[in-house]
């Protein structure tokens, strides 16, 4: 058994672009995900961040196989996963599941909560110890809901006790897994730090691991071991929670960071506020070279020529630069 539960190896995941109608001709490829390598260890939290449009939902959904990757490899729990079939997936699904970005959207407006819950019992065809109305009202007290609440429908709960809904419904099958896709962005602020505390304490009970996308930089230091930066599809830092934020080396990451809001007046006027020039590139025709070099205050002539090799700077401390801080 490896270190790991879940290793991306040069993963790509590349969608058609088309122009005009649904029936116009392929124009192109939209490089959603190109070349990415990403570890997460057993019981280990590895926070995805980067600007929208950036690729790190693309990343979630391929690892769920709910996206087919265009080429590399998925090793999930020691088993390569990259080509299974549905049918194949179903015994890898009770041990790898998904929290959705909308706590709404993604619950059955015509189902109870008991429904949506058991369903993942019904569909993998388990019979819970005590039956499951026994483990859904368990459940329900475990994400801080009450269990008497079990036959009331999704649009009786608010926001934040929807998505606790939605953490009960991946806890279900007890898994070793869980892709969070912002999972506390739709909610309001006063109760992003409840759920994000929820989930910390449901890893530490059951040893769960986590690969968490996010925009928001603090909540992903609050909960983050490690963490990933991507920047049009591809990673550009990946470092310890703790050395990110205190000693970035891209200037992608540098940017990112300049940007969070400081709680001390004093702090915040005297550090220096980085503005990136310019849009994100399009996807379908990304920069050559360094994906960057286009909004980088540090760019050369090579960097518009030569991808950057991905090399480790510090222990545990990887960056993609031709010229790293």
């Amino acid at each position: 058994m490896t270190d790991n539960i879940l290793e991306l190896r040069n993963l790509t995941k590349f969608f058609p672009a088309k122009e005009g109608g649904i029936f116009s001709k392929v124009k192109g490829e939209v490089r959603a995900v190109d070349g990415v390598n990403i570890t997460v260890a057993r019981g280990e939290t590895v926070g995805l961040v980067g600007e929208s449009g950036c690729g790190k939902t693309t990343v979630g959904r391929t690892v769920m196989k709910l996206y087919e990757p265009t080429s590399g490899e998925i090793i999930f729990d020691g088993e390569d996963i990259t080509h299974f079939s549905r049918k194949e997936m179903k015994h890898v699904r009770s041990k790898m599941q998904m929290i959705f970005q909308d706590p709404f959207s993604s619950l059955n407006p015509r189902h109870t909560v008991g429904s949506i819950i058991s369903s993942s019992y019904t569909i993998h065809g388990i019979d819970p110890e005590g039956g499951v109305e026994h483990a859904v009202r368990e459940l329900l007290q475990l994400v801080g809901l009450n269990p008497e609440h079990i036959n009331r429908f999704p649009h009786e709960f608010s926001g934040g006790q929807r998505q606790r809904i939605g953490i009960a419904r991946a806890l279900a099958l007890k898994p070793k897994l869980i892709v969070a896709d912002e999972p506390v962005s739709a909610l309001d602020v006063s109760i992003q730090a409840q759920v994000v505390n929820l989930l910390d304490d449901l890893q530490k009970e059951f040893g769960l691991s986590f690969l968490f996308v996010a925009h928001d930089l603090s909540i992903v230091q609050h909960i983050s071991d490690r963490v990933v930066v991507m920047y049009l599809g591809k990673v550009m830092e990946m470092a310890p929670t703790r050395e990110l934020f205190e000693n970035p080396r891209h200037p992608y990451t540098k940017a990112l960071l300049s940007a969070v809001p400081v709680a001390d007046p004093k702090i915040g006027r005297s550090r220096e506020r980085i503005i990136l020039q310019g849009d994100l590139p399009s996807p379908v025709n990304p920069p050559s070279g360094c994906v960057f070099n286009t909004r980088c205050w540090k760019a050369q002539d090579i960097c518009k020529v030569s991808v950057p090799a991905t090399i480790q700077i510090a222990p545990q401390q990887t960056v993609a630069c031709h010229f790293p801080e």
